[in-house]
């Protein structure tokens, strides 16, 4: 389903009411009572609403927070742990919890659930991020309702999504999503706390400028993302083309009916392909190249490859066809590249014309269809 340029937001709102595939993301708050505990109840509420807008044709993915939190009770936990290894434990006992509730409330409707669970390095390296999309595809050929939620029983702290409003964007890009819906128990965007009685609601964001002046929260109790990262969230799928719908799910029903509820993010027009989606938010980074003024500009301005004149250091130990970070003379981020040779190679080839390299070298160092920092 493509979406074409922006227009008014009844044109936005209506394109999110009848996208095909939408990716829907659940928060923690959401899923579990106050005894942490997951609620039948409030997933069954959610269920409904899913199997209606699915009653009509579409497809939804659904990125499920709360394995932490679902694992809390069951371990006579009070609070969310803080150290890695408990979060790891709570999260086992509570994947198990959260997945016979996410199954049992839509076998209610006959339908069945697979569980896909990612880890960052899943997403950062190409073939099991391919992997990943093919396996969710099928689930859908097979007519099974997938059920993401980030692996949190082996994420590290190094290799974390960070929070699964993150994992709900970067799933969308993956999927090539129609709309992206974020729900959480907060009914939209505010410029600040809602619970100001002078907080400005805001009703759609078309562009970064939107944002000025709004002061975005942290997590709540027991989730990890808070208002901050549905807003990075939701720019991070506007830049791969894909519109958001952020709300409450005390709305879903509203919101997958009409979408006439919440904040609207628009896609950005000129989207970033989905391989530079890929390599500027997702992609495991092996390395890096040090560039010169020259350089940067022939990049950002003339969309040009990267060539090793350019280059002025090589940072790391790195193979051909890995993902590098490209720095500017002061270290700033210009973005990232797959890299056409090893950093041993390059080391030798450090701010050399094309034509004093060897034939067999002469190739760009990062193609400008493989260079993120190029124009999308």
């Amino acid at each position: 389903m493509t979406f074409a340029a922006p227009g008014t937001p009844q044109d936005l709102r209506h394109h999110i009411a009848a996208a095909k595939r939408v990716v829907v993301k659940i928060g923690s708050s959401s899923l579990t009572g106050e005894d942490f505990a997951v609620s039948p109840e409030r997933i069954n509420r959610i269920v409904d609403a899913l199997e209606q807008r699915m009653g009509k044709g579409s497809d939804v993915i659904v990125v499920s927070s709360g394995a932490i939190a679902a694992g809390l009770k069951p371990l006579g936990l009070h609070r969310r742990p803080a150290d890695l290894a408990t979060k790891q434990a709570a999260a086992s006992v509570g994947q198990v919890h959260l997945a016979n509730a996410w199954g049992a409330s839509f076998g209610r409707y006959g339908r069945t659930t697979g569980q896909v669970l990612l880890t960052a390095a899943d997403a950062g390296v190409r073939e099991r991020a391919r992997n990943a999309q093919r396996t969710i595809d099928r689930l859908r050929q097979l007519g099974c309702v997938p059920i993401i939620n980030e692996n949190d029983t082996v994420a590290t702290s190094e290799m974390h999504f960070g929070d699964n409003d993150r994992l709900a964007a970067i799933t969308a890009n993956l999927i090539a999503a129609d709309a992206l819906v974020l729900l959480s128990d907060v009914d939209g965007l505010y410029d600040r706390n809602p619970s100001d009685p002078t907080a400005r609601f805001i009703s759609e964001v078309r562009d970064a400028s939107d944002l000025d002046g709004v002061v975005a929260g942290d997590g709540g109790v027991v989730g990890t993302g808070g208002m901050a990262s549905k807003v990075s969230a939701a720019r991070l799928a506007a830049r791969g083309g894909i519109p958001v719908l952020l709300t409450a799910t005390a709305r879903i029903e509203d919101a997958l009916d009409r979408a006439d509820v919440g904040t609207v993010f628009y896609p950005e027009e000129n989207k970033l392909s989905a391989w530079k989606f890929w390599a500027l938010y997702a992609a495991d980074v092996g390395g890096g190249l040090r560039i010169d003024a020259g350089a940067v500009r022939a990049i950002q301005q003339g969309g040009n490859s990267l060539l090793a004149v350019g280059i002025t250091e090589v940072i790391g130990d790195f193979h051909s066809g890995e993902i590098v970070e490209i720095l500017g003379p002061e270290g700033q981020i210009i973005g990232r590249g797959e890299v056409a040779y090893d950093s041993d190679t390059l080391v030798g080839m450090v701010g050399k014309q094309s034509a004093e390299l060897p034939k067999g070298m002469q190739r760009p160092v990062v193609h400008a269809d493989y260079l993120s920092g190029s124009r999308a």
